[in-house]
């Protein structure tokens, strides 16, 4: 039996890079207690795999190849999205990249795809679909951010730019599209996803961090869930730190 607090039978989640890492844990936890998902990245095989395992639980599914960098892109996602589904109840903005790179060796082109992924794209995904939730039966947006907007990280600064952009901007949205809607950011630490393995080893079984390792995707599952249910009713833009205690 689910828990009440954390039924989603219903209603209809839709997850930005969801294949893989986070996005995929997020996905199948989502589908596990009765939501409808629609998952997105870059390459739709990988979307049809994920979805395939939604439609193995019972939940319907759509898998839909975006790169959400570009808000034609966006666009289209939400159109088939609305048109499987008639809305969204959920918006789980995960997609993202972190290219290492030395700020003075830095192309335009590289600076403007991180942008893009990390803070134009979900931009357009939240606004647009926030303002149908906040002219429908309301809804919640979940903006997945890095302990990277909160801390030094050189090598890689507008990856840690674009998500405090990302965390400005959940604050802001949480205002304007209230009561109805809520959003919320989560900050990820670090967690042991494809972009591990090229870690180094000793720190793919050790961090410097509170609990001193880092985590396992599925870690980011009941954060992820308490922000998107009933549970948080009176949460809204608010920062929730998954980071195993980061300093």
């Amino acid at each position: 039996m689910i828990d009440p607090l954390f039924d989603f039978t219903g209603k209809v989640v839709l997850v930005t890079g969801g294949s893989r890492g986070l996005g995929y844990q997020m996905v199948r936890a989502f589908a596990a207690r009765g939501a409808d998902v629609v998952v997105a990245s870059r390459k739709l095989d990988n979307c049809e795999a994920v979805a395939n395992e939604v439609r193995a639980l019972g939940r319907s599914a759509l898998a839909v190849s975006a790169h959400v960098g570009k808000w034609a892109e966006c666009d289209a996602l939400i159109e088939r999205a609305y048109a499987a589904f008639g809305r969204v109840d959920v918006l789980v903005n995960n997609a993202g990249m972190s290219p290492p790179c030395p700020s003075h060796e830095m192309p335009e082109s590289l600076f403007d795809s991180v942008m893009n992924l990390n803070f134009k794209g979900p931009f357009r995904l939240a606004s647009q679909i926030g303002h149908r939730m906040a002219q429908g039966d309301g809804g919640a947006i979940i903006n997945i951010s890095s302990t990277g907007a909160l801390m030094a990280l050189p090598g890689v600064v507008p990856y840690g730019a674009a998500k405090a952009a990302l965390n400005a901007m959940t604050v802001s949205l949480s205002r304007e599209y209230a009561p109805t809607v809520r959003v919320n950011t989560i900050s990820a630490g670090p967690f042991l996803t494809d972009i591990a393995e090229a870690w180094d080893p000793k720190r793919r079984h050790k961090q410097p961090v509170a609990i001193g390792r880092p985590g396992n995707p599925e870690e980011i599952v009941t954060a992820a869930l308490m922000l998107a249910s009933p549970a948080s009713s009176f949460t809204t833009g608010a920062l929730l730190r998954v980071d195993g205690g980061q300093q």
